[in-house]
C-alpha cells in the first residue's frame, strides 16, 4: 500500500476539538480521522461522516436467518423426514416461531459483529498506524490527510492556532495489513542493539 502523508494535531479537551474540526472542514482540508480516549457525542455530525449503514445489514442478517430458519425446518418436516406427531400437519408454523427467533437473532448478532470488525479493520493480527501514543489516554487526536499542494507549515499553524498543544508529520500507510506488533516490536529492538 502507499505511504501517505499526515499532519497530526494534538488537543487537550473536546471543547477545543469541536471547534477545530469545524474550522479544518470550513477550509478544505480532509480529515483522514479523529481518536479520541473516549466516545464523542456528536463528533461524527462534526466531521461531515453519514450514518452507518449497520442496522440495515443486521436487517438482512436477521431475514436471513428466518430464512433458513423456515426453509430448513419446513424441508425437514414435510421432504426428509416426515413424521405423524399425533395427526398434527407436517408443516406446523406455529411450533417453529421459537426455532426461527433463535436462528434471526443468531444471524443477526453475528453477521452484525463481523461486518463491524471488518468495517473497523479489528482482527487478530490486524495492524494499523498510530498516529500518537497518547490518543486513547487524554489526547484528541486529529490526522489530516495532505495532497502535493497542501502546505504542511501553513497546516500546522492553522492547528496550533485552533488550539492544537502539539502538531507533528508523519508519513504512513492509511489502511490496514497482516502482521503482529510484538514481534515487530523485537526486530526493532535487534537492530536498535546490532547499530
Amino acid at each position: 500500500m502507499a505511504k501517505k502523508k499526515f499532519v497530526v494535531g494534538c488537543f487537550d479537551t473536546e471543547d477545543t476539538l469541536f471547534p477545530a474540526v469545524k474550522k479544518v472542514r470550513m477550509a478544505g482540508y480532509k480529515i483522514h480521522d479523529v481518536y479520541t480516549p473516549f466516545p464523542v457525542h456528536g463528533l461524527d455530525h462534526a466531521m461531515g461522516l453519514r450514518e452507518t449503514s449497520l442496522h440495515t445489514a443486521g436487517f438482512i442478517y436477521g431475514i436471513t436467518g428466518t430464512t433458513t430458519a423456515v426453509s430448513c425446518i419446513s424441508w425437514i418436516f414435510t421432504k426428509d423426514w416426515p413424521l405423524n406427531i399425533g395427526g398434527k400437519p407436517h408443516f406446523a408454523l406455529p411450533a417453529w416461531i421459537p426455532i426461527c427467533f433463535e436462528l434471526t437473532v443468531l444471524f443477526a448478532a453475528v453477521g452484525m459483529v463481523l461486518t463491524f470488525c471488518y468495517l473497523c479493520q479489528l482482527a487478530p493480527f490486524v495492524k494499523k498506524h498510530h498516529f500518537h501514543a497518547r490518543a486513547t489516554d487524554d489526547l484528541f487526536v486529529m490526522v489530516i490527510e495532505t495532497t502535493d499542494k497542501t502546505n504542511v507549515d501553513d497546516l500546522k499553524a492553522f492547528l496550533a492556532n485552533s488550539g492544537a498543544v502539539e502538531t507533528d508529520v508523519q508519513v504512513a500507510e492509511p489502511g490496514w495489513w497482516l502482521g503482529r506488533y510484538d514481534r515487530e516490536q523485537e526486530l526493532i529492538r535487534e537492530t536498535a542493539v546490532a547499530h
